[in-house]
């Protein structure tokens, strides 16, 4: 069962992946890269979506081994702290491959905590 603080987490991580994932929409790396806007909103969606994943309760993390809970976490710190080592395209490639995983999973958690509904 999730807790609601557990419950508010994942409607934020697919309310900030989504987000990002329409800031995208369109849009090739080359692109994404030249364009600051997206490029800082995009990476502001992942410092969320970092910081909520901490929020996320354990049996939720046990369930989904296969997602790198403990990197999400840390990657917040990256954004906010080494900044100068962080390239559009680690962003893109976050947004294009690491955020549908973590999405489906999401899913699949507040699905099942409000009984399939």
């Amino acid at each position: 069962m999730l807790s609601e603080r557990g419950r508010r987490a994942l409607l934020g991580i697919v309310e900030n992946i989504e987000a990002a994932q329409d800031f995208v929409v369109g849009l090739r790396l080359e692109e994404f890269s030249t364009d600051r806007r997206n490029l800082y909103a995009v990476t502001r969606r992942l410092e969320i979506v970092s910081e909520a994943s901490r929020r996320v309760d354990a049996g939720t993390r046990e369930r989904h081994p296969n997602i790198a809970w403990r990197q999400i976490a840390n990657a917040g710190n990256v954004y906010r702290h080494e900044y100068d080592i962080v390239s559009p395209g680690m962003i893109w490639r976050t947004v294009q491959e690491d955020f549908p995983n973590l999405l489906l999973a999401r899913r699949v958690e507040l699905m099942q905590s409000t009984g399939g509904s």
